[in-house]
């Protein structure tokens, strides 16, 4: 096939955004000069790659197995770009850095840190849930991802960088605050506010009260860590957050950790990205930069 890099990025477009008038937009392009691509890599291909239905359109099959690899191929041309940006030294280039949410309470002084090192870099930060993670790491979208515990069922490489202390945390006025060595099983007659299914800090709470024969009370699923302090101040329940979530609220008074028989839990964060992956030069050295800092200043840097 004959196919151009000019019409699989127009075809890359349109597929992901399924308009032919926000794919122009995008593209700086008119909206004819965009449909006469597609037509175009439609011959080429033999293949119709996209069907009307109503108002919409859809990819047919034949558009879907196009739309995988012009993926593969655009990760791929920027990868080329980003190494061959490299060889001109770590002083330009992109980084595309996901992060889980409640690893967002500090990697921005990470990025900051590693901007002032390297000021010619262009980073992107995708601050996202654990499902979104993982779909990220499946699809080999982005550089590295910052995260708790990686996923057992991808070929990953992961390692750990900075300790991970998960709490037990009440608003102040809360019966329980202030008392010492409190029993696991005191804390089953309490409602607890915790994240959705899924999340990397729901997964290691329900598998932590699991191996201790504990069945929580599971009250309101909130989806943004923000929400669930809000929620606990309020008095709608306990929760189990990371520590490093709470640095705030725990200057401030506005929560109170409990002192609860086997807490803290201790966990790792983690810097993943796909086995096999070659990393650019620049994302090795904020490979490297992270495990510095943390090594050496913690999460505070």
């Amino acid at each position: 096939m004959h196919v151009t890099l000019r019409q699989l990025n127009v075809f890359e477009a349109v597929a992901r955004r399924l308009s032919y008038t926000r794919a122009a937009e995008e593209l700086h392009l008119s909206q004819p000069a965009v449909s006469m691509q597609i037509r175009q890599l439609e011959e080429v291909v033999g293949l119709g790659l996209f069907e009307k239905l109503g108002k919409r359109i859809q990819l047919t099959e034949a558009g879907r197995e196009l739309f995988h690899y012009s993926q593969a191929i655009n990760r791929q041309l920027r990868e080329a770009k980003e190494v061959l940006e490299s060889l001109k030294g770590l002083s330009r280039g992109r980084l595309k850095v996901a992060v889980a949410s409640t690893v967002n309470y500090f990697a921005p002084q990470l990025l900051a840190g590693f901007s002032q090192r390297y000021p010619g870099v262009s980073l992107h930060l995708d601050v996202t849930n654990r499902e979104h993670l993982v779909r990220l790491l499946e699809a080999n979208d982005t550089d590295l991802v910052l995260m708790g515990l990686p996923p057992e069922d991808l070929e990953l490489e992961s390692e750990p960088f900075m300790d991970n202390p998960m709490v037990v945390i009440a608003p102040p006025g809360h019966p329980l605050a202030g008392a010492e060595r409190i029993p696991l099983a005191q804390l089953a007659a309490e409602t607890f506010v915790v994240r959705e299914p899924g999340s990397g800090t729901r997964i290691a709470m329900e598998r932590f009260f699991d191996t201790q024969g504990l069945r929580l009370r599971l009250g309101m699923e909130m989806t943004r860590n923000e929400t669930i302090k809000q929620a606990v101040r309020a008095g709608l329940g306990l929760s189990v957050v990371s520590l490093h979530t709470i640095e705030l609220e725990l200057e401030t008074r506005r929560l109170r950790v409990l002192d609860v028989e086997g807490f803290p839990l201790l966990r790792k964060w983690y810097l993943v990205y796909r086995k096999g992956k070659r990393l650019s030069p620049l994302a090795e050295a904020f490979k490297q930069f992270v495990m510095n800092e943390m090594n050496d200043h913690g999460p505070l840097l």
